[in-house]
């Protein structure tokens, strides 16, 4: 059975979907709750909602909710089911998972890390694809010089810009991103 939730957070309702193995989706707030419902559904479009969910998806739901509060949680403790994604997606998210809160590392990092020296395109290809938004943080995930760049969720690189400094990440310049949020 595959079953999802929406749950409130402090940027808004996000989304999250399971089945036996784990999770299987994140979404982060869409436009309406409607659309966030939508997008979350692509991922698994028999899925019931389910108002109280098991034990370990209200804990993740809790430690999501809390990291968008700007507490200090470990997300890595969070069950994902990567029977959908490809081996190598799968790489690529299992090395994004080890980026601390509020730190960063670069397309080309995560593909050195990988084992995919010329690889960096194919990593954020691979994070363009990500099911598990802020789970798998592809927000922490940056271009070349540690530029904010590519981020496919609602608001792009602004709403990149935004998880980062809920997670306490500072621009090494001051100023850069002003007016992004």
């Amino acid at each position: 059975m595959h079953a999802y939730a929406l749950f409130d957070t402090a940027i808004g309702r996000c989304g999250i979907a399971w089945g036996p193995r784990g999770v299987i989706g994140v979404q982060l707030p869409e436009a309406t709750f409607e659309a966030t419902r939508t997008r979350l559904l692509r991922l698994c479009p028999s899925a019931d909602e389910i108002e109280q969910p098991p034990k370990p998806i209200a804990h993740a739901i809790e430690t999501i909710s809390g990291l968008l509060r700007g507490e200090k949680k470990n997300l890595r403790l969070i069950q994902l089911d990567m029977s959908r994604v490809s081996t190598f997606n799968a790489r690529v998210y299992d090395t994004a998972r080890a980026i601390p809160a509020g730190k960063t590392r670069t397309y080309g990092e995560i593909a050195h890390a990988i084992g995919e020296r010329d690889g960096a395109r194919a990593v954020g290809q691979a994070l363009s694809r990500n099911p598990f938004a802020i789970v798998v943080p592809c927000h922490r995930v940056v271009g070349a010089n540690f530029r904010l760049v590519g981020f496919s969720a609602t608001g792009g690189i602004a709403t990149k810009l935004k998880l980062l400094q809920i997670e306490g990440w500072r621009a090494k310049e001051p100023g850069l991103f002003d007016g992004l949020i």
